[in-house]
C-alpha cells in the first residue's frame, strides 16, 4: 500500500513540539519514544511546531482525531495561580538556578497547548497528557500546580516519605515508587505486576512541578509517597472502545525500559505501553465516529430555499453562542434572530450526532429562547428592586449587610476547601 494511502486512512494525533536553543538557533523536537508508540499502535503523529502564530492556524490541522501533549518548560504560573505565591523571591531564585532548563516560560507553547486541550474537552477528542501534558490538562480544567515540589511539599514531609521526582544525572534510569488507586485504568493495566496487594510500582519521572489542586472532573489514579498525584483521568470520558479518553500521567511510562542495551524495547512492566495502546484505540474509534458523521453530511444536498433556511438557522445559533459566551450584552434586534434556532429545536426534526454535540457545546442556549429572554428580564427587574430597596437603607444597615455576606463567603470557602481536602484524603487512603 502506498504511503499516501496510509496517511489517508490512519487517524491523526497532534503533538506539539518543544523548542530548544542549539548553536544559537532554535530547534523544535518531540521525544522519539512517543512517536514510536503512536505509530506502532496504528496512528499517524502530526507534529504541531511551536511557532508564533500557530495558535491561530489550528483549524488547518483538521481533522484532529487525538492529541498527545508531553514534555516542555514550566507553565506560566499566571495561568493557574490567582493568589500570590507562597514562595519567597529568594526561593524562586533558587528554583530558577537549580532547574534552569525548565523554568524559562514558553508562553507561545502554553497558548497552543491550552487551546488544543480545551478543544479536546469541548469535542471529546481523545487526549493523553504525559508529564507537562498532564499539568496542561489540569490547568485547562481549572486546577492548580505546585511551582516547586521540593519547596512546597518535600520540606513539610517526613523523611520516610520524601521522594526524588527528578534526577538530572540519571534521566531514563531514575525510578520512584507510586501507589496505584484501585479500580482505575492504571490498576487494570498494571494488575499482573502488582505484588501482594501492595498496589505499588516504580516509575520514571522528570519534573519539579506537579498537581496541587486537581480539577473537579478528574479522579486520581496514582500517588507518590509524598502525596503528589502521579496520574488522573476523567471517569465520564473514559471508554476507549467508544472513542473516549481524557487522561494525564505525571510519570513517563514510555521511558520505563530495561537499561540493558540488548533490551531497549523491553519495558519494566507489561502495562507500561498500555496508556498509548488504549489512547490509540480511542483515537481509532473517534475517527470512525467522525467519518460516519461526515459520510451522512456529504450525502445531503440542499436546494436554494433549504440552503437559505440553513444559513438563517446557523446565524441564529451563532448569535446564541455569542450570547452564551459573553453574557447579557446583546442587542434587542438579535432576539428575533434567535427565533429560527428555537423553532428548529422545537420541531420534530431528527438531529445527527454532530448536531447534538454542537448543541451541547453551546450549552443548548436556545432550546427555548422566549423562556431564556423572560428569565433575563426577570433578573433585571429583581436587580432594579434590590437597588431601590438598598437605596432606602441607612449606611449602618448597608455596612451590616455587606459584612454578613463577606462572612458567608468566607465560611463557604472554608467549608468547600475542607470538603475537597477530605475527598482527596479518602481517595489516597482507598
Amino acid at each position: 500500500m502506498l504511503t499516501t494511502d496510509l496517511a489517508t486512512i490512519l487517524p491523526r494525533v497532534l503533538i506539539v513540539s518543544r523548542r530548544s536553543l542549539r548553536k544559537n538557533k532554535f530547534v523544535d523536537f518531540v521525544g522519539e519514544y512517543h512517536l514510536d508508540l503512536i505509530v506502532g499502535y496504528g496512528a499517524v503523529p502530526v507534529i504541531v511546531p511551536r511557532v508564533t502564530g500557530v495558535n491561530m492556524l489550528l483549524e488547518s490541522f483538521e481533522p484532529i482525531h487525538g492529541v498527545l501533549l508531553c514534555e516542555g518548560e514550566d507553565i506560566d504560573p499566571s495561568l493557574y495561580e490567582s493568589e500570590t505565591t507562597i514562595l519567597s523571591p529568594e526561593e524562586l531564585d533558587e528554583i530558577r538556578l537549580l532547574h534552569s532548563s525548565d523554568t524559562t516560560i514558553d508562553k507561545e507553547k502554553d497558548i497552543i497547548e491550552l487551546s488544543l486541550a480545551k478543544l479536546c474537552l469541548e469535542r471529546n477528542i481523545p487526549y493523553l497528557g504525559i508529564c507537562r501534558g498532564s499539568q496542561i490538562l489540569n490547568v485547562a480544567c481549572g486546577g492548580t500546580l505546585y511551582q516547586d515540589i521540593e519547596k512546597e511539599i518535600a520540606k513539610n514531609s517526613p523523611q520516610v516519605k520524601k521522594v526524588s521526582h527528578i534526577d538530572y544525572e540519571n534521566y531514563d534510569g531514575h525510578r520512584h515508587l507510586v501507589k496505584i488507586v484501585k479500580n482505575t485504568p492504571l490498576h487494570q493495566w498494571f494488575h499482573d505486576s502488582l505484588e501482594d496487594d501492595k498496589m505499588e510500582i516504580k516509575v520514571n519521572s522528570y519534573h519539579h512541578q506537579g498537581v496541587k489542586r486537581l480539577a473537579q472532573r478528574f479522579k486520581p489514579m496514582a500517588f507518590a509517597p509524598d502525596g503528589l498525584i502521579e496520574g488522573f483521568y476523567d471517569p465520564d470520558s473514559y471508554n476507549p472502545e467508544e472513542g473516549k479518553f481524557i487522561m494525564g500521567l505525571q510519570f513517563h511510562p514510555e521511558r520505563m525500559r530495561k537499561l540493558s542495551s540488548n533490551a531497549s524495547n523491553e519495558f519494566d512492566y507489561p502495562g507500561c505501553p498500555a496508556a498509548y495502546k488504549e489512547f490509540v484505540k480511542a483515537v481509532l474509534a473517534y475517527q470512525k465516529k467522525l467519518n460516519n458523521i461526515l459520510k451522512v453530511e456529504n450525502s445531503l444536498k440542499l436546494d436554494k430555499d433549504l440552503e437559505q433556511r440553513r444559513k438563517v438557522i446557523v446565524h441564529s445559533f451563532s448569535l446564541a453562542r455569542n450570547i452564551y459566551t459573553i453574557g447579557n450584552h446583546y442587542h434587542p434586534s438579535e432576539e428575533s434572530d434567535l427565533k429560527p434556532g428555537a423553532e428548529f429545536l422545537e420541531s420534530n426534526t431528527a438531529l445527527s450526532l454532530q448536531q447534538e454535540k454542537r448543541l451541547k457545546q453551546m450549552g443548548a442556549t436556545v432550546r427555548n429562547s422566549s423562556s431564556y429572554m423572560e428569565k433575563m428580564k426577570l433578573n433585571e427587574e429583581r436587580e432594579k428592586l434590590a437597588r431601590v430597596m438598598m437605596g432606602k437603607m441607612t449606611v449602618e444597615q448597608l455596612s451590616d449587610l455587606s459584612l454578613f455576606y463577606h462572612m458567608m463567603e468566607k465560611i463557604s470557602s472554608e467549608v468547600l476547601d475542607k470538603k475537597l481536602q477530605d475527598s482527596s484524603s479518602l481517595d489516597r487512603s482507598s
